[in-house]
């Protein structure tokens, strides 16, 4: 006789044999980039964490000046009167990866340029600290890669003896990236020459590393090589003019 054929009942389905589907991923979350303020703490971070990997960095350096009414003739020179008495000058040495070394700054009109060597230019020569914009300077992150270092700092040219009673603000905005900035200690020394920001080149990143480091110049030194000595730069320099 034929093999018997196992039958189920009109009520009871027969068994489906299925593949349990992956399960579904959760959705990325978008990254969300937010302004780093550096501090003593943690005094540098990555210019691609921030998104600027590309396009123009603006350095901006502006200021605040807390007036001394008494004492003019007192330690560090603090004889900030006026805004208009101010003179500073937001500066940059740069050293690029074929081993050329310069400095941008309005001294001896070295403004530098945008799309040639060195790829950072100082944007204009108003020091005043009255307007909101400050000084700036833009770097090329399109030429990331040519360069080695960027130490960003600031002399002071005229109408003080020290940075002593000047409450500044430095920022970096990358054009596609969130915001750096940090502020400046009080200067308790008699310091004509600060080195803000250190910008060095990491693989294919820039890393931004608060300096914010009064330096004093030794007598006949200029702020320059002062700057240049501590960063061991290694530049020969010439007076120049403003």
């Amino acid at each position: 006789p034929p093999p018997a054929v196992p039958t189920f009942p009109a009520t009871v389905p027969p068994p489906v044999h299925t593949t349990p589907a992956p399960p579904t991923a959760p959705p990325t979350a978008p990254v969300r980039l937010t302004k780093v303020t550096l501090t003593k703490a943690a005094p540098s971070v990555s210019l691609t964490k921030q998104g600027g990997t590309s396009g123009a960095l603006r350095v901006n350096l502006n200021w605040q000046i807390h007036q001394q009414f008494s004492g003019w003739g007192s330690k560090l020179g603090r004889a900030v009167a006026r805004h208009n008495d101010l003179d500073l000058d937001l500066c940059a040495l740069f050293e690029l990866t074929d081993g050329r070394k310069g400095v941008v700054q309005a001294l001896g009109n070295a403004f530098g340029a945008l799309h040639q060597p060195p790829y950072i230019l100082l944007d204009g020569d108003d020091r005043t600290g009255a307007v909101a914009s400050g000084e700036n300077l833009t770097v090329n992150l399109d030429h990331k890669n040519d360069f080695r270092r960027v130490l960003v700092f600031v002399t002071i040219y005229q109408g003080a003896r020290s940075f002593a009673d000047l409450h500044a603000t430095v920022t970096l905005q990358p054009q596609f990236g969130a915001a750096i900035d940090f502020s400046l200690d009080e200067c308790t020394v008699p310091s004509t020459v600060c080195a803000l920001a250190l910008i060095t080149r990491t693989g294919d990143d820039l890393v931004v590393q608060r300096e914010a480091r009064y330096l004093v110049p030794e007598r006949g030194v200029s702020p320059q090589r002062t700057v240049d000595h501590a960063y061991g730069w290694g530049m020969n320099w010439t007076p120049g003019r403003k």
